[in-house]
């Protein structure tokens, strides 16, 4: 389980693809509190991985063909930055959200517009995804904690701040660049739940929208 606030950058340094599967080595770009243990969970750009070898400041990980076909980390190449998290501890403030590290699918950078200081970005998504992102909600881009501020048909939008620009693989981003994205714990479960059995538990979406939590 990570918070989605990111804590530096890491520079891949090996990727090597096999069979659909790719060994994939990262070389952070900041300071580790406490080094890195071999079978700890680590956040690579919003996907969890599992740290196969370690050292004072590179690590490598074992990514499945699942894995690979259901997020960006297919796109990367070797010098590719991402963004880097460890898996939160039960005495860590809770930043950002609840990020699993299970991306639920890859959007598509649309618009990245100035706003003042900050950057507007519009990112493309498929249908199914937009059920589960809600005005004023929680997503992960990239691993990033954001807030939701506009939802529409086929995409969304969220308001970078300078500070998450310049701390995260954001700031390399381009219109057309994919990213990873998970939407809120929540309402996956909601919307799972009214589906499967919504007469046993009298609940509906119109019961949950006039109560306020859609």
């Amino acid at each position: 389980m990570f918070t989605g606030i990111i804590q530096g950058l890491g520079k891949i340094t090996e990727f090597v693809s096999q069979a659909g599967e790719v060994r994939l080595g990262v070389e952070a770009r900041f300071q580790w509190e406490e080094p890195l243990t071999i079978g700890e969970s680590i956040s690579v750009s919003g996907a969890c991985l599992t740290v196969t070898q370690a050292q004072k400041q590179t690590f490598s990980a074992h990514v499945s063909a699942e894995t690979v076909s259901r997020t960006t980390i297919g796109d990367l190449r070797v010098g590719h930055m991402v963004n880097l998290e460890r898996a939160l501890r039960l005495s860590d403030r809770l930043g950002g959200h609840l990020v699993t590290g299970h991306v639920d699918g890859m959007g598509q950078i649309l618009r990245l517009e100035k706003k003042g200081e900050s950057v507007l970005v519009t990112v493309g998504l498929d249908k199914d995804l937009v059920a589960f992102v809600v005005e004023k909600g929680s997503i992960a881009i990239d691993g990033i904690s954001l807030t939701v501020n506009q939802v529409r048909p086929e995409s969304f939008n969220v308001n970078i701040i300078p500070h998450t620009m310049d701390a995260t693989c954001l700031k390399y981003k381009k219109p057309s660049d994919r990213v990873n994205l998970e939407t809120d714990l929540l309402a996956k479960y909601v919307a799972s739940f009214l589906e499967k059995k919504p007469e046993k538990a009298g609940l509906s979406k119109d019961f949950l929208a006039q109560r306020g939590f859609l």
